[in-house]
């Protein structure tokens, strides 16, 4: 199918060279499985699974269904002081697979209302229980956390903030954990760990009593998938508990198997005290967010109003709403029916090791990896990000979608994938890296 210009007048794309891609656009009409399908009638390997959402891969007839019938019979309830069974029940399924003491889930949009709502509960945590002067958040560089401003201000992406103001005051940013020495190492890194005490540090600089909550992704994901070293989260960890920090990790990238795991907080062995999450989990069907927080901080703030009073000023028009939940459910469901976190975890060795077979190409200056998620750098063109658009687009004509961030590529398969997938993946990788 043919498209004039006037068809491109009126959308305003996001996270996209507009101009660019109205002279060459690349428009997808079908999806199914590992595989998206374009205007031009083109098949294309889905190597990023969408934006990382599509785990159980594309247009699920059982979450469809699933969301059709809701339609039908509720298409909307009010979600303040009135609810529907299913949110409940998601929130029910949802504990079931957080790690333990995470039991209490709080709904939203996306992974940017997740982020947001994690960060207005760390401040009224601290407000309920007498210490509202801990004001502060501590972050990362090279960190992701959404586009609404408070996630803005976390973010340590510098073209994510530039444009936008002055942000969240208060926010801090430790270094990141990538090391040039550390360059093309499989999984976890053994050196690097003596990061983590940068929380340490800023906590004296600024006083400990000042932060109210350490915000990390348990594996950087939009970055270009920087591995934690080993020892890293556990010592932040420790850092948050000497003082009295809350610690969330943001896990809407890195939860629902994408490390062969249920979350990276599995992953890794280090509980947070609250959790974000978003994309898998309904398959990306239906727009949703959630928060998992503890028991801790849950009790504290619930208790700290007066009977009948609302004990959280905070929620959205379509939190919960009945057609994400039905999609969530029915997403949990194919989770549990195809084992697809186990399948994840058995697919891992074989993806990593035919990604880093990728070495020996001279364009690429690293790669990292750990579960169904890698990433790996290309030398840069003549300014940094071009390189990677044209890489991006000529992968698309060669057969695969690859989310790129600037420079760096994120390779993430449905969780449905099986080797022949990988192997043509990693093809199309070389053959269109050859093109240079």
């Amino acid at each position: 199918m043919k498209y004039d210009m006037e068809f491109f007048e009126h959308h305003w794309m996001p996270f996209t060279s507009n101009r660019d891609f109205k002279s060459d656009p690349r428009m997808v009409v079908r999806g199914e499985g590992v595989y998206l399908y374009s205007h031009e009638g083109e098949r294309i390997l889905d190597g990023s699974s969408g934006l990382f959402c599509c785990a159980a891969g594309h247009s699920r007839p059982e979450i469809a269904e699933a969301v059709y019938s809701q339609l039908k019979e509720l298409s909307y309830v009010a979600p303040f002081q009135l609810a529907q069974p299913l949110s409940f029940e998601l929130a029910r399924r949802i504990a079931a697979l957080t790690p333990a003491g995470l039991d209490h889930i709080f709904f939203g949009n996306s992974g940017s209302e997740a982020v947001e709502t994690a960060v207005k509960i760390a401040y009224a945590y601290h407000y309920a229980r007498g210490e509202g002067q801990r004001h502060r958040f501590v972050s990362r560089e090279r960190a992701y956390h959404g586009v609404n401003l408070a996630g803005v201000s976390l973010s340590g992406m510098m073209k994510n903030r530039q444009a936008f103001g002055p942000g969240l005051p208060g926010v801090v940013h430790m270094r990141h954990t990538w090391l040039p020495e550390n360059r093309f190492v499989k999984g976890q890194p053994e050196t690097g760990m003596e990061l983590a005490e940068d929380l340490e540090r800023l906590a004296q600089q600024l006083g400990p009593d000042t932060i109210a909550a350490c915000i990390v992704e348990p594996v950087a994901g939009s970055t270009g998938c920087l591995v934690p070293p080993k020892g890293y989260l556990d010592r932040l960890r420790e850092i948050c508990d000497g003082h009295g920090i809350v610690l969330i990790f943001d896990e809407v990238i890195c939860g629902f198997g994408r490390l062969g795991t249920p979350f990276g907080a599995d992953a890794f062995g280090v509980i947070p005290d609250i959790m974000t999450m978003a994309k898998a989990l309904t398959n990306a069907a239906q727009p949703m967010g959630a928060v998992a927080v503890n028991n801790k901080i849950h009790g504290t703030i619930t208790t700290s109003a007066v009977d009948g009073a609302i004990e959280l000023f905070h929620g959205y028009t379509y939190s919960a709403h009945p057609a994400a939940c039905a999609a969530g459910i029915a997403t949990l469901d194919i989770f549990e029916k195809e084992k697809l976190i186990e399948r994840a975890a058995d697919l891992s060795g074989y993806f990593l090791e035919q990604i880093f077979a990728l070495s020996d190409i001279a364009m690429i200056t690293d790669i990292r990896g750990y579960g169904l998620f890698a990433g790996f750098d290309l030398e840069p063109g003549e300014a940094p990000g071009v390189r990677g658009l044209d890489f991006q687009k000529r992968l698309y004509r060669n057969g695969l979608h690859l989310k790129m961030t600037g420079d760096s590529g994120l390779v993430a398969p449905p969780l449905i994938s099986e080797k022949r997938h990988i192997d043509r993946l990693c093809d199309i990788l070389r053959r269109t890296l050859a093109d240079y």
